[in-house]
C-alpha cells in the first residue's frame, strides 16, 4: 500500500529557547515543543509527573452532590447498583468504584449489560433490573449522559442517577441528581479528558477525602485506570499521563491480582508500557464482552485472591484466543469477497454483508481491513435476529458517522462519533445502504485521505541516534494520542550489505547512512514488497522508530521500519 509522508512543522525560536534551558540535544527539543512543552517547568511536569499534580476532584461540577447522595444512601441503608458498559473502560471504572465502595459499605451490587441482548448505555432490562432489586441509586459510569428517557422514566419510579461519563453531552441531559463530566460546557474541572474510569476515579478520590480514609483507598486502582486510559484511546497528556506514569508504575511493581493474572497469562516477562495493555491486556479485557459476559472482566478485576484471578483470567485469555481465530477467519473472507469482486475492488468504499459472521468482532475486521488491504471506509455487517447490525471504520480525515447520517433512510437507528459507528438496518435495505453509502464516500471524500498518511515529527541524521539521545527519548512514554511515539526521516540510507527478507514477508535491514558511519539494524514488517527499492546499493529514504533489541546479555539501539523510498535527490 503506498503511503504519502507528511513531515510536521518546526519552531526553531522555540526550540532554541527550550534547548536553553534544558541542555539536551535539539532534536529532543523539537519533539517536546511539537506536544506543547515550551518551558523547563512543563518539561518537569512531562519527564517527571507528580501526583501532587493531580487536579482536585473537588473542582469538577457535581461533585459535592454525588458525595452528598451517596453519603445519604449510606446513612439510610439504599441499595445501590455500579452500572457501567462492557468494554474495557467500562469494565474498569465498574470494578474501581464497585471494589472501593463494598469495602466501606455492604448493600452495593453492579449491572453490565449484555453486548448483544441489551447494547450500549443505559437499557430497559437494567433498569427494570433496578426496579424489581429495590435500588433506590445507580451509579453509572462511562455511559448515561444521553440516556435521557431511560433515567427519567427510572425517577418516576424513585429511582436516583449519579452520571460519570466522558462523553460529549447534548443540550439536554438527564434528570440526574449529580452529573459529572469535565466536558459540560459550565464544569470547570481543568482537565477535559479523563477516561470514564478516570472520572469513576475522581468520584471515590472525592468520597475517600469526606469519609477521611487513607489516599491509598483510592490509589490502589491506578493500574485499572491506566489500563483504561491505553484502551480507550483518550489524549496522553496533562492529568491522563500523570494517572498513566503512576498507573503503570503500579503495573510492574504491585498489580492488582486481576492484572498481574493477566500479565502471566499473557506470558510478559518485560517492563510492560502502554503498548502492552492496548495490544495484550485490552484484548483479553474485551474478549470478555465481545465473546459472551463482559461480567468476567469486573469479576477479575474485583478478586484478591491471585489463584482465582487466574481462573477467571484463563477465562479471558480462552475468549480471546476464540476471537482471534474468528476474527482472523472473517477478515480472511471479507477480502476474498472484494477480491473476487472487480466492481467491490474500485470503490471508495467497502460494504460487506454476511449473515453468520460474528457480530463481536465486524469493528475489529473493518479495521483491519483498512489497516492491511483496502484503505476506505469500511462497513462489515451481520444478521442479528431479525435485523442486520454492523459496525464502520473511518479513515483519517473522513467523518464516516456523517456519511452514515445522510443514509439515514435507510436505517433503523445509528450512533458513533468521527471515525467509528455503528448501525442496524432491515436486510431488504442492505444493498440499497451499500449503494447509497458509497455515492456518499465517492462524492465528499478527498482522494488524497484514500491513500495512508505517515506523520512524521522530524528529520534525523544516524550520527544523532545514540544511547545518551535514546535514553531521554525513552522517557516520552507513557505514549498515546497527541503524544505518539515519534517518528524520524532519515534520508539517503543504504544497505550496508546484510540487509535480507525474512519469512518472505518481512526485512531484516542492515543499514549505514555515511561511508564510514555506524551501521545499524532494523526490522521492517510487511515491507518484503519493497525490498527491491534499496536494491542495487542505491540510496532510499526511511521512515522508522528507535527501540531497543536484547540478544544474548547484550541490549542494542535497533529502528522499526515503518516505510521505504527511492531517495529524493535534495
Amino acid at each position: 500500500m503506498q503511503k504519502r509522508w507528511t513531515v510536521k512543522s518546526y519552531q526553531p525560536k522555540e526550540e532554541a529557547s527550550l534547548r536553553q534551558a534544558l541542555g539536551i540535544h535539539p532534536l529532543l527539543c523539537r519533539l517536546l515543543v511539537q506536544r506543547g512543552i515550551h518551558t523547563y517547568e512543563a518539561a518537569k511536569q512531562f519527564f517527571r509527573p507528580s501526583l501532587a499534580d493531580l487536579h482536585d476532584p473537588w473542582s469538577m461540577k457535581d461533585m459535592d452532590k454525588a458525595v452528598t447522595r451517596i453519603e445519604q444512601a449510606f446513612f439510610r441503608q439504599e441499595k445501590i447498583l455500579i452500572y457501567g458498559d462492557y468494554d474495557v473502560d467500562g469494565t474498569t471504572a465498574v470494578a474501581t468504584v464497585f471494589d472501593f465502595l463494598q469495602r466501606i459499605y455492604p448493600k452495593i451490587e453492579y449491572y453490565i449489560p449484555h453486548r448483544y441482548r441489551e447494547g450500549y448505555g443505559i437499557s430497559e432490562a437494567g433498569i427494570t433490573y433496578a426496579i424489581e432489586n429495590d435500588f433506590s441509586l445507580v451509579i453509572t459510569l462511562d455511559c448515561g449522559i444521553k440516556s435521557i428517557a431511560h433515567i427519567t422514566g427510572a425517577k418516576e419510579k424513585g429511582i436516583d442517577f449519579i452520571i460519570c461519563d466522558h462523553h460529549l453531552p447534548d443540550a439536554i441531559l438527564p434528570p440526574a441528581v449529580a452529573i459529572l463530566n469535565p466536558k459540560q460546557y459550565d464544569c470547570p474541572y481543568p482537565y477535559k479528558e479523563l477516561s470514564g474510569c478516570g472520572i469513576g476515579f475522581k468520584l471515590i478520590t472525592a468520597l475517600g477525602q469526606k469519609l477521611g480514609l487513607p489516599e491509598q483507598q483510592s490509589l490502589r486502582y491506578l493500574d485499572l485506570v491506566a489500563t483504561s486510559i491505553a484502551a480507550d484511546i483518550v489524549p496522553m497528556t496533562g492529568e491522563n499521563r500523570t494517572l498513566a506514569y503512576h498507573g503503570l508504575k503500579k503495573v510492574n511493581e504491585d498489580p492488582l491480582p486481576g492484572i498481574k493474572a493477566l500479565i502471566q497469562l499473557s506470558a510478559l516477562k518485560e517492563k510492560l508500557t502502554i503498548s502492552n495493555l492496548v495490544f495484550v491486556i485490552a484484548p483479553r479485557v474485551n474478549a470478555a464482552g465481545r465473546m459472551d459476559d463482559a461480567r468476567k472482566a469486573v469479576n477479575l478485576f474485583i478478586e484478591n485472591d491471585l489463584d482465582k484471578a487466574m481462573e477467571i483470567a484463563a477465562v479471558l485469555h480462552a475468549d480471546n484466543f476464540d476471537r482471534k481465530e474468528i476474527d482472523s477467519y472473517i477478515t480472511k473472507e471479507a477480502v476474498a469477497l472484494i477480491q473476487n469482486d472487480a466492481a467491490l475492488a474500485t470503490r471508495k468504499s467497502t460494504v460487506l454483508f454476511k449473515a453468520d459472521w460474528h457480530k463481536g468482532v465486524v469493528g475489529i475486521v473493518a479495521s483491519r481491513l483498512i489497516d492491511k488491504y483496502f484503505y476506505r471506509p469500511t462497513i462489515i455487517l451481520t444478521q442479528s435476529n431479525d435485523q442486520v447490525a454492523g459496525s464502520a471504520r473511518s479513515v483519517t480525515g473522513f467523518n464516516v458517522y456523517e456519511a452514515i447520517h445522510q443514509c439515514k433512510d435507510l436505517l433503523e437507528n445509528y450512533g458513533g462519533h468521527f471515525y467509528a459507528a455503528g448501525m442496524t438496518l432491515k436486510p431488504e435495505n442492505v444493498e440499497a445502504f451499500r449503494q447509497k453509502f458509497e455515492e456518499v464516500v465517492a462524492t465528499t471524500i478527498d482522494p488524497e485521505l484514500l491513500i495512508p498518511e505517515i506523520v512524521i515529527d522530524t528529520e534525523i541524521s544516524f550520527a544523532d541516534v545514540h544511547k545518551q539521545f535514546f535514553n531521554i527519548l525513552k522517557q516520552f512514554e507513557p505514549l498515546g494520542p497527541e503524544n505518539l511515539r515519534p517518528v524520524f526521516l532519515a534520508r539517503n540510507v543504504m544497505d550496508a550489505g546484510f540487509s535480507k527478507i525474512v519469512k518472505d514477508e518481512h526485512i531484516k535491514f542492515s543499514i549505514k547512512q555515511e561511508k564510514y558511519g555506524p551501521v545499524f539494524s532494523g526490522i521492517g514488517f510487511f515491507l518484503a514488497s519493497k525490498f527491491e527499492v534499496m536494491d542495487n546499493r542505491q540510496p532510499f529514504d526511511m521512515v522508522f522508530t528507535i527501540d531497543e533489541n536484547e540478544w544474548n546479555g547484550k541490549t542494542m539501539l535497533q529502528f522499526k521500519v515503518i516505510d521505504i523510498r527511492p531517495a529524493i535527490s535534495r
